[in-house]
């Protein structure tokens, strides 16, 4: 019973999810990011980037310590400031450009996201970026596609993400998002 009740509930959180959407509802933009279900199933690569697991993730950074490791995981924002909801841990190195894997960005958004791997990579647009989230993650594939539209060329995409890496059991350190402007 008490098992019952817990799926109850879980279905009932993600109810008003999608609530706003219809059939008609697009699962991607006319540029091709993903707008909607974050959290689901992704493809076994993304255009522009090499898929890694987490043994060749580990030995990217094995032959290229300084590839710059890039978490997209969201974050949410409330009144000009990021609200820390749930506590968060991203792979040792990395920056957090939170939400900025969402589907659509506002100039803002684009901004940032621009602004700080410009700032990360140092100008150079073939360093070495490894795009992530949590598996089952939209959010780094689209950070991917958008990285690849700035001109970055030497990308890389952690699909399992976060997830993988925790059941690998390697270190995580505690996160938080590069200031947001």
């Amino acid at each position: 019973m008490k098992r019952l009740l817990t799926c109850l509930a879980c279905i009932a959180l993600a109810l008003p999810a999608f609530a706003g959407e219809t059939a008609d509802t697009p699962l991607f933009s006319a540029d091709g990011y993903r707008l909607t279900r974050y959290r689901s199933p992704t493809p076994a690569s993304a255009d522009a980037a090499q898929t890694l697991d987490t043994a060749q993730l580990r030995a990217q950074l094995q032959a290229e310590p300084d590839t710059l490791l890039v978490d997209v995981y969201r974050r949410q924002w409330l009144q000009g400031r990021f609200i820390e909801d749930e506590p968060h841990a991203n792979l040792p190195g990395s920056i957090w450009l939170a939400n900025t894997g969402d589907g659509e960005l506002s100039p803002q958004w684009q901004d940032y996201f621009s602004r700080n791997l410009q700032q990360a990579s140092g100008g150079r647009r073939d360093r070495a970026m490894v795009f992530y989230c949590r598996s089952d993650c939209w959010l780094s594939w689209n950070a991917v596609k958008r990285a690849a539209a700035l001109g970055y060329t030497n990308l890389y995409w952690y699909r399992d993400g976060i997830d993988a890496w925790e059941q690998a059991g390697l270190p995580l350190q505690p996160a938080r998002p590069v200031p947001f402007p």
